[in-house]
């Protein structure tokens, strides 16, 4: 099977559509598939509901179908980063779900692992709890949290042999994993291709089976969310 596409539209192409659930890669800028991104925004599908630790920040990552208003719901743990994130959320045009940062990772890894929930300590007695099962176990109440599988993923990863197979880049790693195993059917952008077998086996970070298209973006911009410089006091 021939996973690789031309272009990051012609990955997108027949797999997405209005109202889906999808799950998107990153960590703030860090590790996010820049070409996907664009694609999905230039496709015109809405009401999206997305899966992500954030939202990139105002005008780059999510922030773009923020500002194209293509995002109905976001599942996050974090709005900090993203002005006009916290303005439409803040004036009801955008429905959040907030969700523990460990609680989300694990909601989409027991999604990939066909785990449909999961009881955890995180959030009893906050409003993350409210309207949720509570359980007690050992003297502990206990929240039940449902496990997400998306529709689609959309993933960034360093290198891909033609089955698929990943390698990611340090930190770039982050949610990419989960998400991609959590997904129906995840695409994923990467910098560069190598034939199958270039790897060792030992070396691969996810399997190719987790991985239904690949495209590549060999020049990712890799924006930094906040760039701190310091100056020199003194001689």
């Amino acid at each position: 099977m021939n996973k690789v596409f031309p272009s990051a539209a012609a990955a997108l192409d027949g797999i997405v559509r209005d109202g889906q659930l999808l799950a998107v890669g990153g960590f703030g800028l860090c590790g996010i598939p820049e070409a996907l991104i664009d694609a999905l925004r230039d496709s015109g599908v809405r009401d999206l509901t997305v899966i992500s630790n954030n939202a990139g920040v105002d005008g780059l990552g999510l922030g773009k179908l923020l500002e194209t208003r293509q995002i109905r719901k976001m599942i996050s743990s974090y709005v900090g980063e993203n002005k006009e994130f916290e303005r439409q959320y803040l004036s009801g045009e955008l429905e959040l779900e907030f969700t523990p940062q460990g609680t989300l990772a694990e909601k989409l890894r027991s999604g990939g692992a066909g785990i449909p929930g999961f009881y955890t300590q995180t959030g009893v007695g906050t409003l993350v709890a409210e309207g949720k099962e509570t359980r007690e176990f050992d003297g502990k109440t206990y929240v039940l949290e449902r496990s997400l599988i998306p529709d689609v993923s959309l993933i960034k990863a360093h290198i891909a042999d033609r089955s698929g197979n990943l390698r990611f880049r340090l930190t770039a790693r982050n949610f990419n994993p989960a998400a991609a195993m959590a997904g129906r059917i995840c695409v994923a952008e990467v910098e560069s291709i190598v034939d199958t077998g270039s790897f060792d086996p030992d070396d691969v970070h996810l399997p190719g089976i987790y991985v239904h298209r690949i495209v590549v973006n060999a020049s990712p911009a890799k924006h930094i969310e906040k760039r701190t410089l310091s100056v020199r006091v003194g001689g």
